[in-house]
């Protein structure tokens, strides 16, 4: 056999590339994985999810001793240092590494480090500065490349006083004050972690609400929060300019306002790795983000070329990109094959606390006529939260007032990313196995977190009438 020819390539090792050859060789294809940095994981192991989210866990283990009376005095004065987190940060990345490498290792995946860019539709060239060119064929291809921060061309993203999310997991030291221009998830996030850290932070938002696609009342408990924890939203405000100083960055914005700040994080959009792959001479349609056009199943214009996760663009999710990924590597193995990815699926937002969501929310409801009524739990009522003193959050679940059918769950608190999974699994039952009910009859472990979803369906179905 041809040691350079393969069923499938697929290149990008991040959650859709993992999924997408996981499934293949399952399936007994002879796989190719394509990773262009040294180590594989992707963007999502080494500058996305998993190091922000480390960060996230242990600056809120330190609230936690902050809050707990035991610890009083004792945890006032300490001031971690952000370098010294990041060392936390390249433990579990190594472990995430290695992981990933004995699944290739154990189902005779053959990864390849280096750039990929098709030479035609079936044949692509291997780039490395460390090994001569090498050409490699497939029947078949899976791009997962991932995204990166997206670079307006004005600002000097070489100068140290400014960053975006994969540079800022690099800093020297911890800034005394922080700007922080947008307000999307990854903003939000680390507005969280940094003000955590007793950096003064600014958050820099175009739009009039955070995170306007979430519910109402969630963004507005997050803006509450986060202000309490000592951020300055500011919203409605478009950047102008980026003035770099030697003690400093000053933000001019639109509005006339100059916001003046150690350092300066763009955290504003995200450009698909689509450039320099040779995708145009394809024909394939790439958009000024860098994303590429597939249809429904994932396809581009040439049936046997697929393409997955942040390359394509929203949701952006790496929960998301790993089962497009595994999609994508059944419809190969199989074109006919019966299985459609759900199109409702839970958004986790890992600032302080947690945010999840699925489903419809109240302004989306509303706008549809679609008669509705709320069942709300507090977690201050929730022993669990009292005992681990969470206490701050709630579980919303939205239901059809006649028919009692689940519509929208929406979570704020300690551990929101995982209680969501209670609800997404009764939502995602057809017919009458999906209403309210359901949480109001069942027995849940006292005491716990998941009683927050017989506490709001019984508040839900007492206001039903």
């Amino acid at each position: 056999m041809n040691d350079t020819h393969y069923d499938v390539i697929v290149i990008g090792s991040g959650p859709g590339g993992e999924g997408a050859a996981m499934k293949l060789a399952k399936s007994g294809c002879r796989v190719a994985l394509i990773e262009r940095d040294d180590r594989t994981g992707g963007s999502s192991t080494h500058r996305g999810t998993i190091p922000s989210k480390v960060l996230r866990h242990v600056i809120q283990m330190l609230a936690d001793y902050r809050r707990n009376p035991l610890f009083k005095g004792v945890t006032e004065h300490i001031r971690p240092d952000y370098t010294a987190l990041l060392q936390n940060v390249e433990r579990v990345i190594e472990q995430q590494v290695q992981q990933l490498n004995r699944y290739c290792e154990r189902n005779h995946i053959r990864v390849y480090h280096g750039h990929a860019s098709f030479v035609d539709a079936h044949q692509v060239k291997l780039s490395s500065s460390t090994q001569d060119e090498k050409i490699l064929k497939a029947d078949a291809f899976v791009i997962a490349t991932g995204s990166r921060p997206y670079h307006p061309q004005d600002i000097d993203f070489n100068h140290p006083r400014i960053h975006d999310s994969t540079s800022i997991l690099q800093l020297a030291h911890t800034p005394y004050s922080l700007s922080i221009y947008g307000a999307g998830v990854i903003g939000c996030e680390y507005a969280s972690i940094f003000c955590n850290l007793d950096v003064k932070v600014n958050l820099v938002n175009s739009r009039d609400r955070l995170l306007s696609f979430l519910d109402d009342e969630i963004t507005d408990a997050l803006s509450y929060h986060l202000r309490d924890q000592g951020t300055v939203i500011r919203h409605n405000e478009e950047y102008a300019r980026v003035e770099t100083k030697d003690d400093g960055v000053i933000l001019h914005c639109r509005s006339g306002k100059k916001i003046k700040t150690d350092m300066l994080l763009w955290a504003n959009g995200r450009t698909g790795n689509s450039d320099k792959m040779g995708l145009e001479s394809l024909g394939l349609e790439i958009d000024s983000r860098g994303c590429i056009d597939v249809n429904e199943n994932y396809q581009t214009k040439i049936a046997h070329i697929y393409a997955v996760g942040d390359v394509i663009g929203a949701p952006g999710l790496a929960s998301a990109s790993y089962d497009q990924g595994r999609y994508a590597a059944a419809r190969i193995v199989d074109p006919q094959v019966d299985w459609q990815l759900d199109r409702e699926f839970p958004t986790g937002i890992y600032t302080s606390p947690e945010i999840s969501s699925l489903g419809k929310t109240e302004r989306e409801l509303t706008a549809e006529n679609i008669p509705y009524e709320v069942g709300q739990a507090n977690f201050s009522s929730i022993a669990r939260a009292q005992i681990a003193g969470h206490t701050v959050g709630m579980l919303k679940l939205l239901f059809h007032r006649e028919t009692l059918e689940l519509l929208g769950i929406h979570c704020f608190g300690e551990s929101a990313s995982e209680i969501i999974h209670i609800g997404q699994a009764i939502m995602n039952r057809r017919g009458k196995a999906n209403t309210i009910r359901y949480f109001a009859e069942t027995t849940f472990n006292y005491p716990t977190m998941a009683e927050a979803y017989r506490v709001a369906a019984l508040n839900g179905l007492n206001r039903n009438f």
